[in-house]
């Protein structure tokens, strides 16, 4: 018996490897030689969650880049019911470990996911998934946070939590939540009722650290299942499009891809999934949490490839950089999302194309995306923070991303970090020939990935060639400025220096901002404390604060393009941030 079960292991293992041959496999007949390797595969039975894993994602990669009409069908009918073999392997007491819990696998129906959300996502998923919510109290320890917040909404919890050293949390939590057992959906209405900004609001929530759980059970609000019609299926018939086969400078040449601004019905729909799409993969953006659904747009832009735009709303905006954020659609499937924050003609993109699709045809659709951004946005230099090549961040220097980008042309802004990518390059060139092929050690991506990379889309510079400008600059730098300043002349006053440089401003550009909006005041206030240290200010001309002015009341308005490109034009406003950023 153990033989046979050893056999039956060894044969689904072979076919999985088949399976994920297939995925590369172009031609006349391959279509139905996946369909009917799938077919076996659906009557297979798995005894670990690793076979169950591989499995998920070649069905996934071959929905989103299908040989035919059959392979759709058939993956999505399995897709549809792999919550019954999640169950399978539970119930026969498999291999079931926690693997189906990382960041790379989880998100599969049939699983359970346990996260600590902020308020917006939290609030956002009990309504979504309504009684399937719950906190996770095994490892929650509430303290002296729910002390200080529960009795907002707990009557009487201070005689207890603040002289009794054994408060029963719990308890106190689930009496006043009701016997219903929804203490978590309890919990976050609570917060959401009381008379207090959003932002005040999520600082509460999230300082309880509440840990939620929830079963996935076959919700659409998984990686499984969470894929769309789309508006038309590509086929393929040949070898994907390879990173070596991508000229960056040719796609960016090309008249740039169509921006079709969505309803809000349609961009609720986006904003809907991108973040059923974060949530399954335990990530969370600022951008995909709190979008503005009246600003999506949607590009085709070719081999079933949707690229979804979207800004945030205005009382939620960045100070002084405007904001995008973006997801792909491969045939309805998502495969990445998207970040671009920009300022004149400077945006900085992060592109993080999703474990399960990084063998298909990233380099072209990073080029797509790179075109609609250029063109939304209006910017010229394009730059890749060091998170994105492995600064803090395993992922990205086990998958080698400094060099996606280097091959694409992007150059580091640092001397010493383009000196080293050479060196690098000479080295791999020397070894091309040979047997073992020279990788780049994991510490040499590290310090590779300790600066920025560039490039430069005005002119389509090739890797070596100088970014000017923008290679030190950084926002970080004028914000530290403004706090530099702020403990030595205001005491660490934040109040009072807002209120001195905000009077200075007002006197200097001759306005009066008692009459503008709240976000129109505070984006005044925001450049008040910036621009209090920019040197020449004073000597301006009109035209160039009158031009300020409408730039500091445009960072309110509906479309925050709109900011973003008046700042494009105000060269005396670009000197000034460029000097003190850098």
């Amino acid at each position: 018996m153990a033989a046979n079960s050893k056999t039956n292991i060894n044969i689904t293992d072979r076919q999985l490897s088949e399976l994920e041959a297939f995925r590369y496999c172009f031609g006349r007949h391959e279509a139905a030689r996946v369909v009917k390797l799938l077919k076996t595969l659906d009557g297979a039975r798995f005894d670990s969650s690793a076979s169950l894993i591989r499995f998920h994602e070649a069905l996934l990669f071959l929905r989103a880049f299908p040989q035919g009409p059959s392979v759709v069908r058939a993956t999505e009918r399995i897709l549809n019911k792999f919550h019954s073999k999640i169950e399978a392997l539970r119930k026969a007491g498999g291999d079931f470990d926690d693997d189906f819990d990382t960041y790379e696998f989880s998100g599969i129906a049939g699983t359970q996911m346990e996260d600590t959300l902020s308020f917006d996502v939290a609030r956002w998923l009990v309504k979504r998934m309504p009684g399937q919510v719950e906190i996770a109290w095994e490892n929650y320890e509430p303290g002296r946070e729910l002390g200080t917040t529960g009795p907002r909404f707990i009557p009487l919890l201070e005689d207890d939590a603040n002289v009794e050293a054994d408060t029963p949390w719990r308890q106190w939590l689930e009496t006043a939540a009701g016997k219903n057992n929804k203490t978590a959906a309890w919990l976050i209405q609570r917060f959401e009722q009381q008379q207090l900004p959003p932002e005040q609001k999520a600082e509460l929530f999230e300082a309880l650290r509440v840990p939620l759980r929830w079963n996935l059970h076959n919700s659409i609000i998984t990686r499984t299942r969470n894929a769309k019609k789309p508006r038309n299926m590509f086929y393929h018939n040949q070898p994907l499009i390879s990173r070596s086969q991508v000229s960056l400078a040719s796609e960016l040449e090309k008249r740039p891809p169509k921006l079709m601004k969505l309803s809000l019905k349609q961009g609720e729909a986006i904003i809907e999934i991108i973040r059923e799409v974060m949530l399954v993969r335990y990530r969370e953006l600022y951008g995909t949490t709190l979008g503005d659904p009246r600003s999506v747009a949607r590009a085709d832009v070719g081999r079933g490839v949707e690229i979804y735009l979207w800004n945030l709303p205005p009382d939620r905006r960045l100070p002084l950089r405007a904001y995008v954020a973006g997801l792909t659609l491969k045939n309805g499937v998502p495969i990445n999302y998207i970040e671009a924050i920009a300022l004149c003609e400077w945006m900085e993109v992060g592109f993080n194309t999703f474990y399960t699709f990084r063998g298909g045809e990233a380099g072209w659709i990073y080029a797509q995306v790179l075109r609609c951004l250029s063109h939304h946005m209006g910017t010229t230099c394009v730059s890749v923070y060091p998170y994105q090549l492995g600064h803090d961040n395993e992922e990205a220097i086990e998958s080698g991303a400094f060099w996606f980008y280097r091959k694409l042309g992007f150059c580091p802004g640092r001397p010493d970090l383009q000196k080293l990518a050479e060196q690098e390059e000479k080295k791999i060139a020397a070894n091309q020939n040979k047997k073992i092929k020279y990788r780049t050690p994991a510490r040499t991506l590290k310090r590779l990935a300790a600066g920025h990379v560039f490039y430069d889309l005005s002119r389509n510079k090739l890797p070596g060639s100088k970014i000017s400008g923008w290679e030190n600059f950084s926002t970080r730098n004028i914000g530290l400025l403004v706090n530099r300043r702020m403990a030595r002349d205001f005491a660490g006053d934040a109040n009072r220096m807002r209120k001195h440089t905000t009077r200075a401003l007002e006197k200097l550009l001759r306005v009066t901002t008692s009459s503008w909006t709240p976000q129109e005041k505070s984006a005044f206030e925001n450049f008040a404390l910036i621009l209090a240290d920019a040197p020449g200010l004073r000597a301006w001309t009109r035209e160039e604060k009158e031009d300020l002015v409408r730039i500091i009341r445009a960072k309110a308005k509906p479309d925050e393009m709109i900011y973003l490109h008046l700042t494009q034009r105000h060269r005396r406003l670009r000197k000034a941030l460029l000097t003190l950023g850098s």
